[in-house]
């Protein structure tokens, strides 16, 4: 699957929950502890893959699924850049962290960052839109 399609199909599913949360008055404050980790296996199995496994994306005690994907990631699906003949399909803006070479392309490893799912980052973040906190994930090559 790309990036785009994950990134819109992702999309979708957020809205579709957030919606039935605002649709029973939830607050922010709400929405955001009913995207918690133990709540979200429990009562959206489908949001994610690792739901059914009952199994965290990230190895932390309070996590918080709202963010899902980082609004400091970024990727194109053509290519970001080129690095040594691989194209570079996606980074983090804030960390250069590690890369994952995968066929001709570089990947931008998250996998030991926890930064999206700290409660107080997606309040510090949040909108109930979506793809407005993360607006800036999809970019043109630079």
């Amino acid at each position: 699957m790309s990036y785009i399609s994950w990134f819109n199909n992702h999309a979708i599913k957020h809205k579709k929950i957030v919606d039935k949360l605002l649709n029973k008055n939830y607050t922010q404050e709400q929405i955001v502890k009913y995207f918690d980790f133990d709540n979200m296996v429990k009562n959206e199995v489908k949001f994610c893959p690792l739901y059914k496994k009952n199994t965290k994306c990230h190895d932390m005690e309070s996590l918080n699924c709202y963010l899902c994907a980082c609004p400091n990631f970024r990727f194109n699906d053509e290519g970001l850049d080129i690095y040594n003949g691989f194209k570079i399909l996606s980074k983090c803006e804030i960390n250069n962290g590690e890369k994952l070479k995968a066929k001709d392309a570089i990947h931008q490893n998250c996998s030991s960052c926890n930064v999206p799912h700290y409660e107080e980052f997606v309040v510090k973040n949040f909108d109930v839109k979506w793809k407005k906190i993360m607006c800036k994930c999809y970019t043109t090559k630079v």
